[in-house]
């Protein structure tokens, strides 16, 4: 064999381990890519055809399937109480999916490596193939009691409970919201228009308040600070400064008390009596002794700062900002300047605190189930981490007892002592020519935690420019904490 037919014949061997290499990547290591890719129609059009599983509450369906009769298309995806759980399920449709059809995906369409044997076994018999079912932690009196009370008033917000020993997700509302069927519709041209509508509404339904979007938490982070004072030498009996405001460091700005007034009897007060009255002052004085750091510990141990946060659903991250003189850092203190929070982090602080400082991990699915409803998951409560000493959360429980005696209002519970705080949060690039945020965080009962609770009314809600955290929000928490106990 002379040299050139050797040359050929040794690029021709090149080229055939090249497209081995290549096919084996494609085939073997970029398949699930490709699987999952959004324009791989034969995917689709597989999964059109397959009995996707439910989404269950209890024992009832919140996304299910219908029949169509079509023979392409056989199934068409829908939601009995759309609005009510969209922000869970989110949607499924020809062109895209949200929420948990997309983060349960693999179960629900079946091609999760837990139904491999349903899969065999289908193969084997013949049977038709069935995606798997999520059974979800939700609570489905307080789900709906909480969309209730937001709707009915057309309020602006978001809804989260909790169960604190477990981190279990009992209600999860964002409003206003979307009814799932108008995308999962298999109706190209009513779905587009649908799209259209949803997208160009300034009031964002299709955004997930709850766990999407940051707001600053107002007088409700006082608790934190509250927590991190108690870890470095505060009592509830300590001496805070009772005056109505204070100049803060560096400038020429005061931070006030709400309307001015004085804390405590305007000669004393102490810190149980400051989260009472819900001091600027005393918070803002304490966050600056504390210092940066410190209260960034505080936080993170609370789960501040987490990217990775999934409940399945993708959780924005709660951050403090930067504090970058001590100015900011006693603005930070009171719940503003850049302080953002989730509502769930919010009920995540709140249920750490009820659940004697220990943080559980959140997450709204319970169970992956069979088609038969076999069991093949269960996903067990999981300690994130003790944030604060057993000592520490009973202090807090106790000056959130006071602060929601001193709040008052609508839907108090008979014979339950809840222990909440309240917040009211200015926001946007001119708090004076916006209406306030209002906030309420809580639990109950107080002596034996079984429910936690936060609620973010937005821009006012219904009252504007008055609104505060315990004419506006309080009364909902209340409405879903009674709707948990089995009295709302």
């Amino acid at each position: 064999m002379n040299t050139p037919i050797r040359r050929v014949a040794l690029t021709v061997m090149l080229l055939i381990v090249a497209l081995m290499v290549n096919l084996t990547y494609i085939q073997v290591i970029w398949s699930d890519e490709l699987r999952a890719h959004p324009r791989n129609s034969r995917t689709l059009n597989e999964e059109l055809a397959r009995q996707r599983g439910d989404i269950i509450v209890g024992n009832e369906a919140v996304a299910t399937v219908e029949e169509t009769g079509d023979n392409l298309y056989p199934y068409e995806r829908v939601y009995p109480d759309g609005p009510v759980y969209a922000p869970i399920t989110g949607y499924y449709s020809p062109i895209g999916r949200t929420g948990l059809e997309r983060a349960e995906d693999p179960v629900l369409n079946g091609s999760d490596d837990r139904l491999f044997v349903r899969r065999l076994s289908d193969l084997i018999t013949g049977r038709d193939a069935r995606g798997g079912m999520v059974e979800l932690t939700i609570d489905r009196r307080m789900q709906e009691t909480a969309y209730q009370m937001m709707t009915d008033r057309g309020l602006t917000g978001a809804v989260v409970a909790l169960e604190p020993s477990t981190g279990r997700i009992l209600s999860l509302v964002s409003t206003p919201t979307f009814d799932p069927n108008e995308l999962s519709t298999l109706d190209s041209e009513a779905r587009a228009a649908a799209t259209e509508e949803l997208e160009a509404d300034e009031n964002r339904p299709l955004h997930n308040r709850a766990i999407s979007e940051t707001q600053p938490p107002g007088s409700t982070f006082k608790l934190l600070v509250a927590a991190a004072a108690l870890d470095n030498g505060y009592s509830n009996d300590s001496e805070v400064n009772a005056a109505p405001s204070v100049q803060l460091p560096g400038s020429s700005v005061s931070l006030p008390n709400y309307n001015n007034n004085p804390c405590g009897n305007g000669q004393r007060a102490t810190l149980l009596q400051a989260m009472e009255e819900s001091c600027n002052v005393p918070f803002g004085e304490i966050a600056g002794e504390l210092g940066p750091e410190v209260l960034q510990e505080q936080a993170e141990a609370l789960g501040f700062s987490d990217p990775d946060l999934e409940i399945p659903l993708s959780v924005a991250s709660s951050e403090l900002g930067e504090m970058a003189d001590s100015a900011a850092v006693y603005q930070s203190g009171i719940g503003q300047r850049d302080v953002r929070v989730t509502p769930l982090q919010n009920a995540m602080m709140v249920a750490t605190i009820a659940n004697e400082g220990s943080r559980m991990e959140p997450h709204v699915v319970s169970r992956i189930l069979t088609p038969e409803l076999d069991l093949l998951d269960e996903i067990n409560p999981d300690e994130a981490e003790q944030a604060f000493s057993p000592q520490v959360a009973q202090d807090l429980t106790e000056m959130m007892i006071a602060s929601e005696q001193h709040t008052g209002g609508e839907g108090q519970i008979p014979g339950v002592t809840i222990a909440s705080k309240t917040g009211t949060a200015q926001w946007g690039v001119d708090p004076s020519e916006t209406n306030p945020h209002a906030w309420y965080v809580a639990f109950a009962p107080a002596e034996d935690p079984q429910v936690a609770v936060a609620v973010l009314v937005e821009a006012g809600g219904d009252i504007g420019a008055g609104a505060t955290g315990g004419r506006v929000a309080a009364p909902i928490g209340r409405a879903v904490l009674g709707a948990g106990l089995g009295g709302g």
